[in-house]
């Protein structure tokens, strides 16, 4: 019996775990000889697929090179171009690059940033505002600036209050705008995160372009700095490279992990405008931004992620993005019995049952359906999403579908 201690799994329900030997493109292959498609891009990092050429090439280069090395007061290749890479496509105005190495981390990292700047300005700011049904990821700060439940119930003494705006439910958007400008209009508010577009494990909670943007013009009017997690939305998720373009967003600090290496390793950045790192430029070295891992802008995860840029440069990326979107839109409107079908770029997801909780027992027996039909998907309660790699192919989508199919009719029914 194996000793690891998987993440998300209740060990006592006795369910089976396979073991994955190889990954191909949006394909697994199990010990026992299963072909079993990632229709969630393995919780969502993998874009161009698994074992991409390009991306594993590099990482074995870098290895025979250089495989590891302190990031404080010293630098190397990978990292000035990953660094140099992200300036060509970001926005212009986001002139730092802060490595880290989780989707989590780069949000700790933007708290402290934001909160760093306003005690550099000598500004009494420290309330941070947050969006309803929001997830930052599972270290302290980002389940304090997550949405409270089941999932951080048991570490809430140690997480720090938060200020929260309701989510923009379609047909009562306003509500939102009003209360974010009270929050604003206070005047302590050092700093507002959100999920642009998508509110990933809070259900995929979709919203418009119009509301991010006026969201945006609120904080921009009162001064509070604009923190912008698009760790799974940016990378071409919703469609284009950030979400945030769609509604014509420039964040103040920006949020990037998951498909920055192309899923392949751990890698994320936090990126600041320069007004942020100048709060911190001093001669004071009490002044310094005190944050890093053992593992800051690591060689090789740099490797990759300098891979994954050249890749989005010079392979025709976008129309594969596009051509998965009208895949997936396809899918959904021929869809039966569920609620609320929604595509957004390469997202589809809708409700199925009556509205069950996230841990009544439909999930689970959901994804023990999937699993037996030899394809990985992993419900959010009554919401099932399809977010697969950009290179799957038409028929192991529509396999993915017919999959669906027979939840909704064994299982959902």
């Amino acid at each position: 019996m194996s000793s690891i201690w998987h993440p998300f799994t209740q060990h006592g329900l006795g369910e089976p775990i396979p073991c994955v030997v190889r990954g191909e493109g949006a394909v697994l292959h199990t010990a026992d000889g299963r072909r079993v498609i990632d229709a969630i891009s393995s919780w969502w990092v993998t874009t161009h697929g698994h074992a991409q050429p390009r991306i594993a090439a590099a990482i074995r280069a870098q290895a025979e090179r250089l495989d590891q090395i302190i990031f404080a007061g010293w630098t190397h290749e990978p990292a000035e171009e990953v660094a140099a890479g992200l300036r060509g496509i970001m926005p212009k105005s986001l002139t730092r690059v802060f490595f880290s190495d989780s989707g989590s981390t780069s949000v700790e990292v933007a708290l402290k940033m934001a909160l760093g700047y306003w005690l550099a300005r000598g500004e009494a700011r420290h309330r941070i505002l947050v969006l309803e049904h929001g997830y930052h990821g599972d270290t302290i700060g980002a389940m304090s600036v997550g949405q409270r439940g089941v999932f951080n119930r048991a570490y809430a003494p140690l997480l720090f209050d938060v200020e929260t705006v309701p989510f923009p439910q379609l047909g009562a958007e306003q509500a939102t705008l009003d209360a974010l400008e009270r929050a604003c209009a206070r005047g302590d508010a050092a700093a507002f995160i959100v999920e642009p577009l998508v509110l990933g494990a809070g259900g995929m909670l979709f919203y418009s372009p119009d509301i991010l943007a006026q969201m945006h013009a609120i904080c921009a009017r009162h001064g509070v700095l604009f923190i912008a997690d698009e760790v799974m939305t940016a990378w071409g998720r919703t469609g284009t490279l950030l979400a945030c373009e769609q509604a014509g967003v420039v964040p103040d600090i920006l949020c990037l992990s998951k498909g920055l290496t192309g899923g392949a390793v751990p890698l994320a950045v936090t990126m600041a405008s320069e007004a942020i790192f100048a709060a911190h430029w001093s001669d004071d070295r009490a002044r310094m931004f005190f944050h890093s891992s053992s593992y800051t802008a690591n060689p090789l995860a740099c490797a990759a992620a300098a891979a994954n840029l050249a890749i989005w440069r010079e392979e025709p990326v976008v129309e594969r993005i596009q051509r998965l979107g009208t895949w997936q839109q396809h899918h959904v409107a021929a869809l039966t019995g569920v609620r609320n079908p929604r595509v957004l770029g390469t997202i589809a997801a809708f409700e199925v049952g009556a509205g069950e909780s996230y841990l009544s027992d439909m999930a689970p027996r959901m994804m023990a359906f999937f699993r037996e039909n030899d394809v990985l998907l992993r419900p959010l309660g009554d919401t099932i999403y399809v977010m697969p790699p950009y290179c799957i192919e038409k028929t192991d989508l529509e396999r993915v579908y017919r999959a669906i199919a027979g939840v909704l009719e064994h299982v959902v029914a």
